[in-house]
């Protein structure tokens, strides 16, 4: 079965085929990082008339590379939502179009459950139930999955992603957007025992993320310590490398934290972790080892997987394909649509006194 994945939440205009749910025959990803370098961030505005320019010839290369035509489709998945309202409708209504024309069937996928779809292609099978971290620019949530399809959030940042953090941090310390690869990159030379940066506890106890504390630890710090940004073309300084290695160990700790809690009280047989930040190698570090003192398998997508990207959501749509869902010419993009329709989870989760509930 054939399923043409697009994908079109944030910065990245994708498109790809995928055969029965786990075999890439194509990925096409059109990136828009140097369109929104000089803001700092992305801009939504430039970012949905990107996609509009780049959507076709996206999904035509997708096609071709696949090497098929387009009456060998058997359904059409696109992101519906979390992302950028202008972003999401040029997928949405770009593949709504398609599948109409096509006489196929349409599927609207929920972009968060595209990274966990992410692992499939190169992982064995996942046992339930599993964790999955699902950290980004964007997202930054713990899900609890006892049964493939079936999600509940059990943890989840109270501001900040753990990606905008970086980015964020990046901008203050004068590196270039995206700020969490060249973080990672300077950490390496840095002393990431340097700085001791605060981890948020959170007042009613949930184990929820929270970055923002963090970031505003950092910029005190600059401050008092009168750092100065990096300039265009200066060399890094030492001291800014080990405030590089000091943050990112810190974020790479909260995110931890909360794993080793929920996994301890909810004993899943896979740990999935997945989403732009899943590139980072000191994160892929500490939850293998983490893993491995558990004895619990650890899921990764590789690396051009882990950022957006159209297999993912390829995937996720072939799942509810299987299951006979389909969305009809109504459906349309959600900024708010959410990854939560674990209805039974009462008895589940109190049999192993769990007491978060979002």
């Amino acid at each position: 079965m054939l399923v043409l994945g697009i994908e079109s939440s944030c910065d990245e205009t994708a498109a790809a085929v995928v055969a029965d749910g786990r075999e890439i025959l194509s990925s096409v990803i059109s990136s828009q990082i140097e369109l929104h370098k000089p803001y700092g961030g992305v801009f939504p505005e430039l970012a949905a008339r990107e996609h509009l320019e780049k959507i076709e010839p996206v999904v035509n290369e997708a096609m071709t590379k696949a090497g098929i035509e387009f009456d060998a489709l058997d359904a059409v998945a696109v992101t519906q939502g979390p992302g950028l309202i202008g972003s999401l409708l040029v997928g949405v209504s770009y593949a709504k179009a398609l599948a109409w024309g096509l006489d196929i069937p349409f599927i609207g996928v929920n972009h968060i459950e595209g990274h966990v779809y992410s692992i499939v292609f190169e992982n064995p099978p996942v046992e339930y139930p599993a964790l999955a971290l699902i950290v980004s620019g964007g997202h930054t949530n713990l899900f609890y999955i006892p049964e493939e399809g079936k999600y509940k959030i059990v943890s989840r940042t109270r501001d900040d992603a753990a990606g905008e953090a970086f980015d964020k941090v990046g901008k203050m310390l004068g590196l270039s957007y995206p700020g969490g690869p060249v973080i990672e990159k300077l950490a390496r030379e840095g002393d990431k025992h340097k700085i001791k940066f605060p981890i948020a506890k959170i007042s009613d106890g949930r184990p929820d993320f929270s970055f923002s504390g963090l970031k505003t630890a950092v910029s005190r710090y600059l401050r008092e310590n009168s750092v100065e940004p990096v300039k265009e073309n200066e060399t890094v300084s030492q001291e800014i490398k080990d405030i590089a290695a000091s943050f990112q160990a810190t974020v790479v700790k909260s995110l931890l934290i909360n794993v080793e809690k929920l996994a301890v009280e909810l004993e899943p047989k896979t740990l999935i972790v997945a989403g732009g930040v899943a590139c980072n190698g000191a994160l892929r570090e500490a939850a293998e080892n983490f893993g491995a003192k558990m004895n619990l398998p650890v899921y990764f997508p590789s690396k051009h997987l882990s950022t957006d990207n159209a297999a993912m959501i390829a995937a996720a749509g072939y799942f509810h394909l299987k299951r006979g869902e389909r969305a009809n010419l109504r459906m349309t993009a959600d900024v708010t649509l959410r990854l939560q329709n674990f209805e039974n989870e009462d008895a589940e989760l109190k049999r192993k006194k769990v007491r978060y509930r979002l």
